[in-house]
């Protein structure tokens, strides 16, 4: 799959995924999302996309 392949799912229908990251950070990630009308999701997944395209 090619960065520009990546597909951008939102929403129901998107697929679970289960990370591990310290509970401060996941906290203080989400208050900062909120803060910005962002859920945390929509932050994780532009983060995995920018990486994504980062590494092509």
């Amino acid at each position: 799959m090619t960065p520009d392949s990546v597909p951008v799912m939102t929403g129901k229908g998107t697929p679970r995924r289960t990370v591990r990251i310290e509970d401060e950070t996941w906290d203080a990630a989400k208050v900062e999302a909120e803060s910005r009308g962002e859920t945390l999701s929509d932050v994780i997944r532009r983060a995995l996309i920018d990486y994504v395209k980062e590494s092509a």
